[in-house]
């Protein structure tokens, strides 16, 4: 077992280290960069250019540029935001909170809408389930782009939600002017509430919907599995054995790919965070991309990397602990 999870964790430092590396790598290839961006590409003026890629370390070698980083990302220092003028593990563990709290809501909403629709849907066979399964397979075709999109819609329309952000304005304003306490901190969550349901749901209904065929499939081949069959022959209730015994077992599937959206969720809510203008580390990608910020773009990918990492050795460890024959082989 520690071996197993010392081999997950040498392969996770490994995938942070390339994935951070090609970040940096395939910007620093590309053309242009930050100072030409930041005085209007093309039309530049050179020696403000010059100046600047000289002031940032951007006129060196890549080659040199990449050598310098690492020996810093090493002890575990990233460098300095080229569009924030700050550390970028800092602005990262800012982003990094905002999209934590999407994806732990995105992920309670899935669980609760998906897990009980999947056992329903998986032990019972008429018009209501027919309906959940076509909503789920509609849903599960539905890109996240456009998920997001039909939600800031309906709330632009309806107007019973915010279209984006994280906050308003007032409560961001007035927070930021001072207020503290118990006032200003409920002020602030009822508010931060009041603003998670469109992204949210955005992420979570894909997810509830594929937790929902798996768990239906799942559950429709154990409850044809022999011992569910004799047990029912000996009199057990329909009910204890479906959520007793038949949910135990059917459950293995859904566990080993729970830390991979738990991943995901925080790796890859790129294009919710964009569209409905939540403060999170994909929205702090684009902007980084947008400006050319080399060095915050390897600090985004290391984080999204390490998050999959994370998801993916929860999912390992999850496994070996509840099925015995993988913790014998591990």
């Amino acid at each position: 077992m520690a071996r197993y999870l010392v081999r997950r964790l040498t392969f996770a430092v490994l995938l942070v280290f390339c994935v951070s590396s090609l970040a940096l790598l395939l910007v620093g290839l590309a053309p242009g960069d930050y100072a030409s961006e930041l005085f209007g590409g093309i039309g530049a003026n050179p020696a403000l250019v010059a100046a600047t890629r000289a002031s940032d370390g951007l006129d060196r070698p890549l080659g040199q540029q990449y050598a310098v980083w690492l020996g810093r990302a090493a002890r575990l220092d990233f460098g300095n935001s080229l569009l924030y003028r700050r550390p970028v593990t800092e602005l990262i563990r800012q982003r990094a909170m905002n999209t934590a709290l999407l994806a732990i809501g995105a992920l309670l909403v899935a669980t609760v809408l998906g897990l009980p629709l999947g056992v329903l849907t998986g032990s019972r066979r008429n018009g209501g389930t027919a309906l959940v399964r076509m909503t789920s397979i509609l849903l599960l075709s539905v890109p996240p782009l456009l998920m997001s999109l039909l939600l800031v819609f309906l709330a632009s329309r309806t107007g019973w939600l915010p279209v984006g952000g994280m906050t308003s304005a007032a409560t961001e304003s007035g927070f930021g002017l001072g207020t503290s306490g118990f006032s200003g901190w409920t002020m602030w969550a009822r508010d931060v509430a009041w603003h998670l349901p469109v992204p949210v749901l955005a992420l979570a209904l894909p997810i509830s919907a594929m937790l929902e065929r798996l768990l239906a499939q799942s559950i429709e081949d154990t409850i044809g599995a022999p011992f569910i069959l004799c047990a029912e022959a000996r009199g057990l209730s329909r009910r204890r054995l479906l959520w007793r015994h038949a949910l135990r077992v059917a459950l293995h599937p859904i566990l080993s790919i729970y830390g991979l959206i738990i991943g995901t969720l925080l790796s890859g809510s790129f294009m919710v965070e964009i569209i409905t203008a939540w403060p999170g580390l994909g929205r702090l990608t684009y902007d980084a991309l947008r400006g050319r910020d080399v060095y915050l773009v390897a600090g985004c990918a290391a984080a999204g990397a390490l998050f999959l990492a994370i998801g993916s050795l929860i999912a390992d460890a999850v496994q070996v602990a509840v099925d015995p024959r993988l913790r014998e082989s591990a």
